[in-house]
């Protein structure tokens, strides 16, 4: 199996970076092909602009979705849009591992997601959700929250947890046609200590392993 992880925290030596290299190091050793798109040491540029193109359609009036577009026709996409638009169009599976700030993404996250899930090459009219281009392939969020499991619970302080990632599993990854897995959460990990981490490292491990079998889930809808 091709799977592309894409990875968004600042800090390599956090626990989102022992969940990074666990996963790389458990798929590559199951014999998967494994990219991984680490985007702060990419110093991936989140900022949607003319910059997201080496073509242009309308000089005189910037519409991302119409560039995009003709961008996709035409080849256009800047050297660092179009490598990531390769590898989730090379990807069966991919898995998005990162923080849960302010009940999302990192912007980091959100800009490449911007950029890259582009009109034309990842989604179109008529090519949405299920009928979206990149129908057939699979996605998993692995995220870290600062709040307790009790937080996230539907009469907790911060809501039902499925329905705080359901902008993110039904509005992005849906979107665009990926069938959506179980999200992997670990509440209050900078919270638990050592051995508490280990366990879960394993238990991801463990996951991973079965990876192939899982059915997805889906999001629900809002």
């Amino acid at each position: 199996m091709k799977i592309l992880l894409v990875y968004a925290h600042p800090e390599a030596d956090s626990f989102n970076g022992a969940l990074r290299d666990i996963t790389v190091q458990t798929l590559t050793e199951l014999g998967h092909e494994v990219q991984v798109s680490d985007l702060y040491a990419m110093q991936f540029d989140p900022v949607s602009s003319r910059r997201n193109f080496t073509t242009v359609k309308n000089p005189d009036f910037l519409k991302l979705q119409y560039e995009e577009m003709h961008a996709t026709e035409h080849a256009g996409f800047a050297p660092e849009v179009a490598a990531e638009i390769a590898k989730l169009q090379w990807a069966d599976l991919m898995i998005w591992q990162f923080p849960l700030w302010w009940f999302s993404v990192p912007a980091i996250l959100k800009g490449w997601v911007d950029r890259v899930f582009a009109m034309g090459s990842i989604y179109g009219y008529g090519h949405m959700y299920e009928d979206g281009m990149l129908r057939g392939k699979r996605a998993l969020l692995s995220v870290t929250t600062g709040a307790g499991e009790q937080a996230y619970l539907p009469e907790g302080s911060n809501g039902d947890i499925n329905a705080v990632l359901r902008p993110i599993q039904r509005g992005m990854l849906e979107f665009v046609g990926f069938e959506v897995l179980r999200p992997q959460i670990y509440y209050s990990a900078s919270k638990v200590g050592q051995e508490q981490r280990q366990t879960w490292l394993q238990a991801w491990a463990t996951r991973l392993a079965g990876i192939e079998q899982e059915t997805p889930v889906g999001a629900g809808r809002y």
